[in-house]
């Protein structure tokens, strides 16, 4: 299976969509986001990605384990740059892997579930669409560059719309 192929249509519209923004907008904190900014959300979807390319080596990812690099929130340019090379970097054999975290604030105790790179890759993209919806809402408040229609949409949102049209 190519994974490029379902990922690199969504991480490419947000990097072409970033690149419209000002570096002011970008960073912007924003009341409709309850006070964060297009960036950092731009910055959760980058890095939960690269837990998961780094963690691909050595069969654990840890998506708790983030960077959360200021860089990656402050500047869409490096932002749009790490989008491509994720999208040159996903494809890779489905293998066995470990998912570790704590998955809730009432303990620190970390568990371990059963995973494989093919379904992490699928909840990264459907995350992305989510952080993608926000980050809408955030470029809706803050500017006046025009989003692509289904910018934020899950595919099978966009289907069903296609099929009540009918």
């Amino acid at each position: 299976m190519q994974l490029k192929h379902l990922i690199e249509p969504t991480l490419v519209q947000l990097a072409q969509t970033l690149r419209l923004l000002t570096k002011e907008e970008y960073i912007q904190k924003c009341v409709a986001l309850n006070g964060s900014t297009i960036g950092g959300h731009t910055r959760h979807i980058i890095e939960l990605f690269q837990c998961l390319l780094n963690g691909y080596t050595i069969g654990v990812v840890n998506y708790e384990r983030r960077k959360r690099d200021l860089t990656i929130e402050t500047n869409n340019k490096i932002a749009g740059e790490l989008l491509t090379e994720i999208i040159n970097a996903i494809d890779k054999e489905n293998k066995h892997l470990q998912l570790e975290g704590c998955f809730t604030i009432i303990t620190d105790e970390e568990n371990t579930i059963s995973t494989n790179y093919y379904r992490e890759v699928i909840y990264n993209l459907e995350h992305t669409i989510h952080h993608m919806a926000l980050i809408r809402v955030g470029i809706n408040a803050l500017s006046t560059i025009k989003i692509p229609e289904n910018f934020g949409v899950a595919s099978s949102t966009i289907k069903y719309k296609k099929l009540c049209v009918q």
